[in-house]
C-alpha cells in the first residue's frame, strides 16, 4: 500500500508499462542453469510492474518507514500536554500500540526482538491514557514485566523526561541540560555542532524543556510501575572520579548546583537564542529535519515560551506531525519517525534501470525530474565546519534543507546517471554540484559520514543526557563506500580523494572479511554496500579484501539458499554477524556483492537468486517483517518496506542483464 504526503492512503496510478515493454539482455549460456535464469527474468518481470505502478503521479516512491511504538506513545503524550488530544485519534493509536504487544507483556525495538523496557514504559503509560485499566490482563502482564526489569528508575533518559512532564518523575533526577550550551564557540567541547545533526536538533529545544522544567498533573498514578512506590528512585552508584563517566556525574551536580543560582536575565536570553536557532531551522512543510522527535521537542520548547498553537510556526509543525501519520485498513494509526521519498526514488530508479527499464521511459524520466527538483542549493547547518563549501546535496526526506544527506547525495547522482533526460544540460550541472559537495563533505580521515564533516568528539557519548543510540555521526563504510562507487563511475577513481576513501575502506574491514554496516543491518549491508564500490573503483575480483568478503559471505549463506542477519549482531558479532532468518533485502546485497565480485555463475549466487525467485509473492513484491535498516544501532531499528522491493530488483536485473559500472561511462569527467 502507497500513502499520500499527509500519510492517508493514497491510489496506485495506472499502470505505464507493461512486462512486454522492458528490455532485457541475453544472457549467455554458460551464466548458470537454464532454470535459475528463467526464474531470475520471470521474477524480475513481476519485480518491476510492481515498483512501476508504485510511482507516485510525482515522479517519487515512498514506503511505510516503520520503526516501533515510542513514536505513537509520545505522539499521544504531546497531544495530551499540550491539550489537543481527541478520542479518535487516541483509540487509533492505542489499537496500533495494542497490536504491537508481544504474548509476554512487552514490547520490542524491533520485530522479534527482545522485550525494550523503555519501550514498554511508554507504551503502556500511552494506553493507560487512552482508558486501559492496569487490572486489564495485557496491562497487568506489562507492569509485571516492568516491574522485572528494575521499573522506571530503569528506563532511559528521554523515557523520564516524559514521565517528569506529567509529575511521574522529578526533575531533580534527571541529568541537567542548561540552555546556556547554545552559546558555546565551535571550538568549545561539547558545543552543539560536536552532535549529530539529529541529535543536536533534538538537544536544543530540551535545554529549553530542562530549564522550564513544566508538570501537566497527570489523571493517575504510576505505581504500579515503580518495584517499590515509597522509593521509586533509588540511588544510583557514583563512578569513579578517575573515570569519564565520573567526570560527568560531577559535571552534572555541578550543573544542578549553577541553576539554583544561575542569572534569571541570563538563562531567559540563553533560552531565547535556542528558541531563535529553532525557528530558523523550520522547514518549508513545518516540520524540523523532516524527523519526528525535534520536531515533537521543538513544539513544546516554543510552547513553553509562550508560543500559542494559533502562531504560524506551531501550526505548522503540529500539521507537519500529522503527515507523519499512516493509516491501515482496520482503522489502526501508525506514526512514522521518518518519510525517505529521496531515498526511495533514487534507490527505486537504478533497480528499474538495471532490471531493463529504458533510460527514457517516462517514470524514470519524471523520477528524475522530481530528484532534481529536490536538490538543496542553500547553506545548511553542514557549513559550519565547511563555510567556503557550496551547497548541492539532497536530503532523505520530502524537506529537510538544512541537513542533506552525503549518502543520499551519492545515490542521487548514481541514479540521474541511469536516466536520458530531456534536459542533459540540468542533470549535468546538478551532478556536478552534488559530486563537488560530496568531495567537500570528505573528513580528515579520508571517509565520509552521513550529514557531518570530522562529527568524531568522543565526549557527547559520555554526557548522562544521552543514554540512548548515536550522538555522533562518524565516517560509515556504508556511506563511504557509495561516495566512493558514485566518484567512479564520474571518472574519479584515480582522484586522490577517493583513494583515500578506498584506503580507509580497506582498512576497515573485519578480520572475517565482511565491513560493519551503520544505517543497515549490518555485516550483510556493509559488505554489499564496499564490494560494489571497490569493484566500480577498478578492483579486480581477485584482489585480497574481495575474495575475503566472497568467502565470507558464502559461509554465512543460509541452508535455503537466502542471506540474513539479526539485528543483535551489533551486541554479539561473534554470534549473530552474518546470522538471522533470510530476508530478500539482505538477500539481494549479499548478491550484489558476489556478483560485483565476478561470481555470477558461482553455485551461491544461483541459490541466492533461485531463493529471491522462489520467495517472491504473486503480485511481483516480497514478505519483510524484520528490520533490515538502523536509525541507531541496535537502540532505534527501521523497517524501510521498500527495501525489500527496490534492492531485490536491483540484484535480479544485475544477475540478468550484468554489472551496469563494468565500465564507467563518464571516465573523462575531471575532478570537481
Amino acid at each position: 500500500m502507497t500513502a499520500t504526503t499527509d500519510g492517508s492512503p493514497g491510489a496506485l496510478p495506472p499502470r505505464a508499462t507493461s512486462a512486454s515493454d522492458i528490455r532485457t539482455e541475453p544472457t549467455p549460456a554458460a551464466a548458470g542453469p537454464a532454470g535459475v535464469r528463467d526464474a531470475a527474468a520471470h521474477a524480475m518481470r513481476r519485480a518491476t510492474e510492481f515498483l512501476l505502478a508504485a510511482q507516485d503521479a510525482q515522479g517519487w516512491w515512498k514506503g511505510d518507514l516503520e520503526t516501533n511504538v515510542t513514536m505513537d506513545a509520545e505522539d499521544l503524550l504531546l497531544r495530551r500536554f499540550l491539550g489537543i488530544e481527541d478520542h479518535g485519534t487516541t483509540q487509533a493509536a492505542a489499537l496500533f500500540i495494542r497490536g504491537e504487544q508481544r504474548e509476554d507483556g512487552t514490547w520490542a525495538s524491533f520485530y522479534g526482538g527482545p522485550g525494550e523496557l523503555s519501550t514498554t514504559i511508554e507504551a503502556y503509560v500511552a494506553l493507560r491514557l487512552a482508558g486501559d485499566a492496569p487490572e486489564d490482563p495485557h496491562m497487568a502482564r506489562a507492569a509485571a514485566w516492568i516491574r522485572g526489569q528494575g521499573g522506571i528508575a530503569a528506563a532511559r533518559v528521554f523515557t523520564r523526561i516524559w514521565l517528569a512532564l506529567f509529575g511521574w518523575w522529578k526533575w531533580d533526577d534527571l541529568p541537567e541540560l542548561p540552555p546556556e550550551l547554545i552559546w558555546f564557540p565551535r571550538w568549545a567541547p561539547l558545543n552543539i555542532y560536536d552532535f549529530g545533526c539529529w541529535a543536536r536538533q533534538t538537544i536544543v529545544p530540551l535545554t529549553v524543556v530542562s530549564a522550564k522544567r513544566p508538570v501537566r498533573p497527570a489523571p493517575f498514578a504510576l505505581d504500579e510501575l515503580h518495584t517499590d512506590p515509597r522509593r521509586p528512585r533509588p540511588a544510583r552508584p557514583r563512578a569513579g572520579l578517575a573515570s569519564w563517566d565520573g567526570v560527568f556525574q560531577r559535571l552534572d551536580r555541578a550543573l544542578h548546583a549553577y541553576r539554583r543560582v544561575a542569572p534569571r536575565r541570563l538563562r531567559g536570553a540563553a533560552m531565547n537564542s535556542a528558541a531563535r536557532w529553532i525557528i530558523e531551522r523550520q522547514e518549508n512543510d513545518g516540520c524540523w529535519g523532516g524527523i519526528q522527535p525535534p520536531a515533537v521537542y521543538s513544539v513544546i520548547a516554543l510552547y513553553l515560551l509562550g508560543y500559542d498553537l494559533d502562531h504560524p510556526v506551531m501550526r505548522e509543525g503540529l500539521a507537519s506531525l500529522d503527515r507523519f501519520a499512516v493509516w491501515r485498513e482496520d482503522g489502526a494509526r501508525m506514526i512514522e519517525a521518518c518519510q525517505s521519498p529521496v531515498w526511495d526514488t533514487c534507490l527505486a530508479t537504478i533497480a528499474l534501470a538495471d532490471a531493463g527499464v529504458p533510460a527514457d521511459h517516462p517514470q524514470l524520466v519524471r523520477a528524475a525530474d522530481w530528484m532534481l527538483g529536490e536538490e538543496i542549493v542553500r547553506p545548511g547547518d553542514w557549513a559550519v565546519k565547511r563555510p567556503g563549501l557550496p551547497p548541492g546535496g539532497w536530503a532523505f526526506e520530502f524537506h529537510n534543507d538544512n541537513y542533506p544527506d552525503i549518502d543520499d547525495t551519492a545515490e542521487v547522482v548514481l541514479a540521474l546517471r541511469r536516466v536520458e533526460h530531456h534536459d542533459p544540460e540540468r542533470v549535468e550541472k546538478a551532478i556536478g554540484r552534488g559530486v563537488r559537495w560530496n568531495l567537500g563533505m570528505q573528513s580528515r580521515n579520508g571517509a565520509w559520514g552521513a550529514f557531518d564533516v570530522d562529527n568524531t568528539s568522543p565526549l557527547p557519548n559520555r554526557l548522562p543526557f544521552c543514554d540512548f543510540g548515536e550522538v555522533i555521526d562518524p565516517p560509515s563504510a556504508d556511506v563511504t563506500a557509495h561516495v566512493v562507487e558514485m566518484l567512479a563511475v564520474e571518472g574519479l577513481a584515480h582522484d586522490p580523494r577517493t583513494r583515500r576513501g578506498i584506503e580507509w575502506l580497506l582498512a576497515e574491514q573485519e578480520e572475517n572479511g565482511s565491513w560493519f554496516g551503520r544505517w543497515g543491518v549490518n555485516y550483510v549491508y556493509g559488505t554489499g554496500s564496499v564490494v560494489p564500490a571497490l569493484a566500480a573503483a577498478g578492483l579486480p575480483g581477485s584482489h585480497p579484501a574481495i575474495r575475503r568478503a566472497v568467502t565470507w559471505l558464502e559461509t554465512v549463506q543460509n541452508d535455503d539458499g537466502g542471506w540474513g542477519e539479526d539485528l543483535r549482531s551489533y551486541r554479539d558479532a561473534a554470534g549473530w554477524g552474518g546470522r538471522g532468518v533470510s530476508t530478500a533485502s539482505q538477500t539481494a546485497w549479499a548478491l550484489l556483492a558476489l556478483l560485483a565480485a565476478g561470481e555470477r555463475d558461482s553455485r551461491a549466487v544461483e541459490r541466492g537468486i533461485a531463493w529471491l525467485a522462489r520467495t517472491q509473492l504473486a503480485d511481483g513484491s516480497w514478505d519483510e517483517p524484520y528490520f533490515t535498516g538502523t536509525g541507531f544501532p541496535w537502540d532505534f531499528s527501521i523497517n524501510y518496506h521498500l527495501y525489500r522491493q527496490v534492492f531485490p530488483l536491483t540484484a535480479l536485473g544485475r544477475y540478468v542483464n550484468g554489472e551496469p559500472f563494468a565500465a564507467p561511462r563518464h571516465s573523462s569527467r575531471r575532478a570537481h
